[in-house]
């Protein structure tokens, strides 16, 4: 059974889909930056067989709200605990990408008792001054000129150019999730970006961790995800190949190939 809730929190609501076993372990999905929880259809099947799958939409994206001001990664991990609170859940596996991939990290290390496995992809744990520079960057042009100014440069850089050419449907669909996100929470949790700060707090890390990459991403590149994992105790690294930054859809089944041998599916 699939169901869609609203979870109201004290600056708005977060909204979540459940779907899978009702009496399987519980796993929670958090989608990148300009997405929303529809982004992980392509693994809702396979992790349906055995979990209770909740997705969430990040505060400023999809169905959630979109609280004013900058946000910060201590929010974004205060709203996926209040998630897992708000269904009863004590522990779960958790996986995210990109936004949702560094957001896992601060679960992991802040609320490692809450975890038992993360899947932190196509992410990185520090914000270099060119990385901070390019979410000012595309800060000022949305508030210019919406969402419709930077989606060219950004579908460019999350999928290969093989894969546009190829599934229409799918960038379509990327693009009306991506095109509905607020500027507010675009920006948000852009300003969150330019805060994130774990690299140094890596060897802390107590949940298991399953680092993916795309080899193509320039995001968060091959090199910078297989130093993370050199730094992470007890954690595996794996690439794909062809691959840009939403690695869940570029290959999904490479990607659900990896996930499946780390969670046990």
């Amino acid at each position: 059974m699939t169901s869609r809730v609203s979870i109201m929190l004290g600056e708005g609501s977060i909204s979540a889909l459940v779907s899978g076993r009702e009496d399987g372990p519980t796993i929670l999905l958090s989608n990148s930056l300009g997405t929303g929880l529809d982004m992980w259809a392509p693994q809702r099947e396979l992790l349906g067989e055995h979990y209770r799958v909740i997705g969430y939409d990040t505060r400023g994206h999809g169905q959630s709200s979109s609280p004013s001001g900058d946000y910060t990664f201590d929010d974004l991990t205060a709203d996926a605990i209040a998630v897992l609170d708000h269904f009863g859940v004590e522990t779960a596996d958790y996986m995210g990408l990109s936004l949702g991939g560094m957001t896992g990290l601060g679960l992991g290390l802040d609320h490692g008792e809450r975890f038992n496995k993360i899947v932190c992809a196509c992410a990185r744990a520090d914000a270099p001054t060119p990385f901070r520079t390019s979410w000012d960057d595309r800060i000022a042009t949305i508030a210019d000129g919406g969402m419709p100014a930077i989606w060219l440069g950004t579908v460019e850089r999350w999928l290969t150019r093989h894969f546009i050419n190829n599934n229409p449907e799918t960038v379509d669909m990327l693009a009306k999730e991506f095109l509905q996100t607020s500027v507010a929470g675009y920006a948000g949790c852009a300003r969150a970006l330019q805060s994130l700060d774990f690299k140094h707090r890596l060897t802390e890390m107590t949940v298991p961790v399953l680092y993916i990459s795309g080899a193509d991403d320039i995001g968060a590149a091959s090199s910078v995800m297989q130093e993370m994992s050199f730094t992470t105790p007890n954690s595996l690294y794996k690439d794909i190949p062809d691959c840009a930054h939403i690695a869940n859809i570029n290959q999904p089944i490479a990607f659900n190939h990896i996930i499946q041998k780390f969670l046990e599916l």
